[in-house]
């Protein structure tokens, strides 16, 4: 066990995106580790150089894994110098488009490699069809800050590094495609007799929400109360379904039980797609049976550690997918924390309530670093709505199977299934929405950087692992002090500047509260707004400002962002709220002058805002620009502190 944990470590130290010092450190580290319980096990010298030669190679294996461009890849097409090249080629789609926001998307294969498609309007193409395509061939925008992150970074995992602006198209061939034609027929029916939201939900805990489009608020919903598992394609629903056949069939011959496991696995996998969460789990389920057949013991944690091994060994970038992390580390926690934690429980409750709650809390401990590292909210009520919903889900993830089955089958029969399942999937429903409109349903703490979910992790594990109170007591300092880090962090005085052409926000913060300036109105850079809003750990914004020329249709997603807000600041106004303040240093620009604490700023977005501060004699504090000064102009900012685009990033904090 101990030699498949250190060997996914070295693979997994190749494929993180660290810098060299950390890096070596953490190999250096691993080695002394690996040396020393060589040393218990009395291994010969040669076999200790042969295991950490070993550890070299799958480091070096998991380096060349990373998400890279191949040298065939299409982005290759465009010249350095460009922006864009025109092109004509010919394409698989690799789903059905999908409208988002103005446009339709869908990803497509090349002879010699992955792109994203870019329509004007969806046009009514499925996936499998072969298209000839003419348009201009364009890098993927990366996200303007590491809190905003942009289709590069998205899309980097799924080997798709340009996108496709298609111009004109013609469909050359529809070849059979059995297995997307029955997913779309499946989501098709439900949602026929279920409706738009039940019916969406019961498709997805078939076929998970990667193969479903869901609403935007349905989602939202079961990410606030700590459900979002339930819409993914996971183990929950592979051990549903493979439990339902084994009882079955828990009485047939050995040559019917191994094809009716496979064959329940096999349609699973074929149904829910390739995602590495659906891979660990079929891997770890067909272990688990052919163990329980041979008559051997489980051995759960070594089925898992050899399962995310072979999986890394084949697709080493899998470690970068959020969804295999939070995948691997929730089936972790049942494994190890799972049991000690119902011990615990019944000091002070029930038999079944402690059985009931800690199996939701030892996945949800188990995942609080990566959900901090990745999306900054904690749910605050997950482990209450999961014992609520679990009596529910077992039963609706049965029978939104058996409806699966009887829409490709017996599709007049579907109505009698949907009878019983709807009302419990709007029950289900009901109880997320409440759930999620609960006070402060989630926690805005903000991303964490990696040290301080490392400095977190080392704090909990002692206490999730069975260690000896030796090592609890050693780890009890650390809680505290991530989250003093974590509060210094947040009560300093701050700005950030955050530019994507043409959309710009700037946040101001001082002692925990924030302010937010945005120069679009639009839907999008509202959407952007919350992305911001969660991942610095704000709740909701003490006051708005939106400076768009242009004016907008009223948009209910900038009422909930903040308090205040306002779409125009005359000369003179100011806005403010304790240690935070806004104002217009011109009638005749749109140059603001910030305030936090004893901090103060002059962000100029353009030359006109340059200008008119210059007219005004220079006065100020520290100078942002939103462009790149000429030499004449950055002499002109000599004494002062100054940013612009290309000092580093678009993007920074300043700090007091």
């Amino acid at each position: 066990m101990l030699l498949s944990g250190g060997a996914l470590v070295a693979l997994s130290l190749g494929v993180l995106p660290l810098s060299l010092v950390p890096q070596l450190a953490l190999a250096v580290v691993l080695g002394l580790l690996q040396c020393g319980w060589a040393r218990r096990q009395r291994w010969s010298f040669s076999q200790l150089l042969a295991w950490l030669l070993a550890l070299l190679l799958l480091g070096g294996w998991g380096w060349m894994g990373r998400p890279q461009p191949s040298a065939s890849d299409p982005i290759h097409w465009i010249p350095p110098s460009q922006q864009s090249q025109p092109v004509q080629v010919e394409a698989r789609l690799l789903q059905d488009p999908r409208g988002m926001g103005a446009s339709c998307q869908a990803l497509a294969e090349l002879p010699q490699g992955r792109v994203r498609l870019r329509f004007l309007s969806c046009p009514e193409l499925q996936q499998g069809w072969r298209l000839q395509l003419e348009g201009r061939l364009r890098r993927l925008r990366g996200g303007p800050h590491p809190l905003l992150p942009g289709a590069a970074e998205r899309l980097a995992g799924k080997g798709v590094w340009s996108e496709l602006r298609v111009e004109r198209w013609q469909l050359i061939a529809r070849p059979p495609t059995p297995m997307a034609d029955g997913r779309r027929r499946i989501a098709t029916e439900l949602r026929r007799v279920g409706g738009e939201e039940p019916g969406g939900l019961l498709a997805a805990l078939v076929l998970g929400q990667a193969m479903v489009t869901l609403p935007a608020s349905l989602k939202e919903s079961f990410r606030a109360a700590g459900l979002s598992h339930a819409l993914a394609a996971s183990g929950f629903h592979l051990s549903v379904l493979l439990g339902a056949v084994l009882l079955v069939t828990r009485r047939a011959p050995a040559l019917i039980r191994w094809p009716a496991a496979f064959g329940a696995m096999g349609v699973f996998g074929l149904l829910a797609g390739g995602q590495a969460s659906v891979v660990r789990a079929l891997l770890m389920g067909a272990m688990a049976f052919v163990l329980k057949e041979s008559g051997r013991g489980a051995r759960p944690l070594f089925s898992l550690l050899l399962c995310l091994l072979l999986m890394l060994v084949l697709r080493p970038s899998w470690l970068l997918d959020v969804g295999f992390q939070l995948s691997a580390a929730a089936t972790a926690g049942l494994i190890l924390s799972a049991g000690p934690l119902e011990e615990r429980l019944r000091r002070w409750l029930p038999r079944w309530a402690a059985a009931a709650m800690a199996l939701p809390l030892a996945a949800s401990l188990w995942t609080l670093p990566l959900q901090l590292l990745h999306f900054g909210v904690v749910p605050s009520y997950a482990v209450l709505a999961n014992v609520l919903a679990a009596p529910l889900l077992t039963p609706l993830t049965l029978g939104a199977m058996a409806m699966a089955l009887t829409a490709v089958l017996m599709p007049p029969l579907l109505g009698l299934l949907g009878a019983l399942m709807v009302p419990m999937a709007q029950l289900l429903l009901a109880l997320v929405q409440l759930m999620a409109r609960l006070p402060m349903a989630q926690l805005p703490i903000g991303q964490l950087g990696v040290l301080l979910v490392l400095l977190l992790l080392a704090g909990l594990l002692p206490w999730l692992l069975p260690a000896g109170r030796r090592w609890r007591l050693l780890a009890l300092p650390l809680l505290p002090l991530a989250v003093g880090l974590r509060s210094w962090q947040q009560s300093r005085d701050q700005l950030l500047l955050v530019r994507q052409a043409p959309r710009q926000w700037l946040v101001v913060r001082h002692q925990g509260r924030a302010g937010l300036v945005s120069l679009k109105a639009d839907p999008s850079s509202c959407r952007r707004a919350q992305q911001l809003a969660q991942g610095l750990g704000v709740a909701r914004f003490d006051w708005l400002l939106l400076l768009d020329p242009l004016p907008q249709e009223p948009n209910p997603c900038w009422s909930r962002l903040a308090h205040t807000t306002v779409d125009r600041l005359w000369p003179g106004q100011q806005l403010h709220s304790p240690g935070l303040s806004v104002s217009r240093i011109s009638p005749y620009s749109q140059g603001l002058s910030f305030r936090a604490g004893r901090q103060r700023w002059l962000v100029l977005p353009d030359r006109q805002a340059w200008w008119s501060w210059l007219r005004q004699g220079r006065g100020g504090g520290s100078v942002w620009l939103g462009f790149v000064p000429s030499p004449r102009e950055v002499q002109a900012l000599r004494g002062l502190q100054a940013w612009w685009p290309t000092a580093g990033s678009t993007s920074g904090w300043h700090q007091s």
